[in-house]
């Protein structure tokens, strides 16, 4: 990674020109897309810089995101902007293991995991997430079903592939044993 100083605006009067968030944006930019360059297996989630110069960076990984990973993208962006012309804050944080899944790539790593699906046309499921591709993913789930002969109910495996723009909102559900 380069050090380098990107953005220097003068505190003149301590009045911050109307553009200054709009720079302060692409400059971090430049810097995040530099870090996740460097580091593949990481992927942004979420970005934002307030108009009160607070910068929020959410990552997630292939294989997850340490503290380690987070510190790595945290002076990636503060290292290169100079606090004593730049007053800003910055928050850069997994995105959890209740955040909801936002992008295709989060459904390639949770392969094997129990997901709640909603659909946009509000079609619910909760299942395993058997497999991923470019357009859709497949998931099972078990219900109890009236036995076509005799009495009683039995389980039986059902399945749905899904195309990811018809998903409405996703997340992974925790299960404590």
């Amino acid at each position: 990674m380069h050090s380098r100083n990107l953005l220097r605006i003068g505190r003149g009067d301590n009045k911050v020109p109307p553009s200054f968030t709009a720079m302060l944006k692409e400059t971090v930019q430049i810097l995040l897309n530099d870090a996740l360059k460097e580091r593949q297996d990481l992927f942004l989630v979420e970005f934002d810089v307030s108009s009160a110069n607070h910068i929020k960076v959410v990552l997630d990984g292939d294989e997850g995101v340490t503290v380690k990973d987070c510190v790595f993208v945290s002076r990636a962006i503060e290292h290169n902007l100079d606090r004593e012309t730049v007053d800003f804050s910055l928050e850069v944080a997994s995105a959890g293991a209740v955040s909801p899944i936002v992008m295709k790539r989060q459904y390639f790593k949770n392969v094997g995991k129990t997901l709640e699906i909603t659909t946009k046309d509000g079609r619910e499921y909760e299942g395993v997430l058997q497999s991923t591709s470019e357009k859709y993913l497949t998931i099972t789930w078990k219900v109890r079903e009236t036995k076509e002969v005799g009495k009683g109910k039995i389980n039986v495996e059902k399945m749905a592939d899904l195309n990811y723009d018809d998903i409405g909102a996703a997340k992974v559900k925790l299960k404590f044993n």
